[in-house]
């Protein structure tokens, strides 16, 4: 959804722009680490201050980025003209973004997410644009804030379906599963094999090699035994 003119307000002055540079960035850096070249994508660029610290504080070798509002994309382009950098700029929605499937190393969010009605529609676009192994760096604001009351009196947000860190923790991984080779099942497979002996393959060792494990110490020897699969 489209800024109100006080949240159009509070996105578009150097104040917004310092914490972006100064704290949002180190923060999300320090717990990504930087792309050291790639394609980029920056959902929801505003006026292009994040697309300038995707290149500068992240290492990204090519930006794409895009805004729901005209006016953002506008301001984006004079702003990376003005300092000589490029990038491809539209005007889109996260929920249907206008690239390929595997198309980049990493997907930038500065605080875009809480504004998708269909918030879980977006995460999906943003899992099937990035490249298996990609980065998704993302800084939201989450459901406690969005329906404070005097937040509710100031900012036009979606209410419904708002999401807390839990909630979009665990959306993250359910789609983050799909670009994964191997999931972390590796506890299942243990309670299946101590309540039931249902045995586990281990991924150091070839296929068909079949483990039972003595899980607590008094169930008899530790066996494996080996069938064709």
């Amino acid at each position: 959804m489209l800024l109100n003119r006080a949240e159009y307000g509070l996105m578009n002055n150097p104040l917004r722009a310092a914490i972006q540079r100064h704290f949002e960035a180190p923060r999300l850096l320090r717990m990504g680490g930087p792309m050291g070249g790639g394609a980029a994508l920056e959902i929801g660029c505003g006026r292009g201050v994040g697309i300038e610290l995707i290149y500068e504080v992240f290492g990204a070798d090519s930006v794409d980025a895009f805004d729901l509002d005209p006016s953002m994309v506008e301001l984006a382009r004079e702003r990376l003209a003005a300092r000589g950098l490029r990038a491809r700029l539209w005007v889109g929605d996260v929920t249907a973004i206008s690239s390929a499937d595997e198309r980049y190393d990493a997907v930038f969010d500065f605080g875009i997410i809480h504004h998708i009605p269909r918030w879980r529609g977006a995460l999906a676009e943003v899992r099937r644009v990035l490249k298996p192994g990609g980065r998704f760096y993302a800084e939201e604001v989450l459901s406690d804030f969005i329906h404070n009351p005097l937040v509710r009196r100031l900012l036009d947000h979606p209410l419904e379906d708002r999401f807390d860190a839990a909630t979009f923790s665990s959306a993250l991984a359910y789609y983050d599963g799909y670009r994964s080779a191997r999931l972390p099942a590796n506890m299942l497979q243990a309670l299946r094999d101590y309540f039931g002996a249902h045995t586990y393959e281990r991924v150091d060792k070839p296929r068909g090699e079949f483990f039972h494990t003595d899980w607590i110490g008094s169930g008899g020897n530790v066996s494996s035994s080996t069938y064709n699969v």
